[in-house]
């Protein structure tokens, strides 16, 4: 593919409710195939019925597709962004039907997702290839999304200020807590089993958090990585300690803990259930100092980061010259999906 062949970028994302009404349809959509009943699903509904059954990440996508948008048009740079949802509307039909409408046929996928996992890279995949088939798209179309940037410094710069500025406020001896996403242990092992037993998912989660505390200048500071949000049947073992029972744990030995959400990229919620609701609970019930830090959002570094892992692929930037700020990186790009049928196809 030659420099400057791609048209336009896909925001692609997970989606959420927008409304009561929407909040069973939405997690029909993100259990399908599993045959949970809608009794079980109302049950694990509470955090965004507490919310007026409003999801923030749509939002937080519209917010963060505008500000895509303003810096592209900063630079100079004609790429349109459309945004499509995995579980909710726009979905990845309406966002590719759009895109070739349109006019457009070379796509950018921006995934928000920093990691290497089945729910992070595979169900993407999955998805984009069943939409190309379901829309008649696949000769139409090329998707390529953009590396897994857990060690960009768009991505770890805005975490490493923000944790810089907590410890400055925290008591001496104040515990950092590293946490993203639990996911079944084995579907860690199958993220890249040669990164060791957590596989990929692990290995990039703890080279990630030493880079934050390193750009913060806090390499000394007690740490540790946590999960949140576990789901699915008690017999399957996921990846561990819960946060929770690891603020239980450190009760009494520590004056305090600084929460880093570096799973995510915005303050979803997920974010403000599992941790500003249920972990700060836990830690001031101990009568803990406690901090959680923001994720980057629309931050102008994580903002210009994006934009500049999408001017790798534009630009072909070769593998040695991209940023990275731990030695698993940078991470490779994806194959495209998708192709384009050259004009003399088209025409015939």
């Amino acid at each position: 593919m030659s420099a400057g062949a791609y048209d336009a970028i896909l925001l692609a994302s997970f989606g959420g409710p927008e409304g009561q009404d929407d909040v069973i349809p939405f997690l029909r959509n993100v259990t399908r195939g599993k045959g949970i009943p809608d009794e079980r699903l109302e049950e694990v509904a509470h955090h965004y019925r507490a919310n007026g059954g409003v999801s923030p990440i749509n939002q937080q996508n519209r917010d963060l597709k505008a500000a895509l948008e303003a810096e592209l048009e900063a630079r100079g740079i004609d790429l349109p962004v459309v945004w499509g949802n995995r579980n909710w509307a726009p979905y990845f039909d309406e966002a590719f039907r759009e895109l070739h409408e349109a006019g457009h046929r070379r796509v950018i996928a921006l995934i928000t997702s920093a990691y290497t996992s089945y729910s992070g890279v595979g169900q993407y995949r999955e998805d984009f290839d069943r939409t190309l088939d379901e829309t008649g798209l696949r000769d139409e179309l090329e998707i390529s999304r953009i590396r897994e940037f857990f060690d960009h410094p768009g991505f770890i710069g805005p975490f490493a200020t923000n944790l810089r500025a907590a410890l400055d406020r925290a008591p001496e001896g104040t515990h950092v807590m590293f946490v993203t996403h639990s996911i079944p242990t084995a579907a860690a092992a199958a993220s890249g089993p040669e990164h060791g037993e957590g596989g990929a998912y692990v290995a990039q989660h703890l080279a990630g958090a030493e880079a934050i505390l390193r750009e913060a200048g806090a390499t000394d500071a007690p740490w540790s990585l946590v999960y949140q949000s576990r789901s699915g049947a008690p017999h399957i073992p996921w990846l561990e300690p819960d946060i929770n029972d690891a603020i239980d744990e450190l009760a009494g030995a520590v004056p305090g803990v600084i929460i880093v959400p570096f799973g995510f990229i915005s303050d979803h919620m997920e974010v403000m259930w599992d941790l500003d609701t249920e972990a700060v609970e836990t830690a001031t019930g101990h009568g803990l100092h406690v901090e959680r830090i923001p994720t980057p959002g629309v931050d102008p570094v994580f903002v210009s980061g994006l934009v500049d892992l999408v001017l790798e692929r534009v630009n072909e930037i070769p593998h040695a010259e991209r940023p990275h700020l731990t030695d698993l990186g940078p991470w490779p790009d994806h194959e495209p999906q998708g192709s384009v049928r050259s004009e003399a196809a088209q025409s015939a």
